[in-house]
């Protein structure tokens, strides 16, 4: 199994959340943002990762699946 660009497409929306606060959230412009954004966004939304399909704040799932992600992203890019 490998992962798929949608997979890839989410992971990014994930990581661009900080952890280190649960106040503060994205916002996925629908009329700028790439249509694999959004439509990686609403994915997420439609899991309940994520508080609203544009975005919004991460739900405590989603917050585990960022935090995941973030690790991933740093074991594969180390500084």
């Amino acid at each position: 199994m490998q992962f798929t660009q949608e997979n890839l497409d989410e992971l990014n929306i994930l990581v661009r959340y900080k952890l280190t606060t649960t106040l503060e959230g994205i916002k996925v412009h629908t009329t700028t943002a790439a249509p694999s954004t959004i439509e990686a966004t609403r994915r997420l939304f439609d899991k309940g990762l994520v508080t609203l399909e544009d975005g919004g704040y991460l739900t405590t799932i989603g917050l585990e699946a960022a935090e995941h992600a973030h690790a991933l992203l740093g074991l594969m890019n180390p500084a």
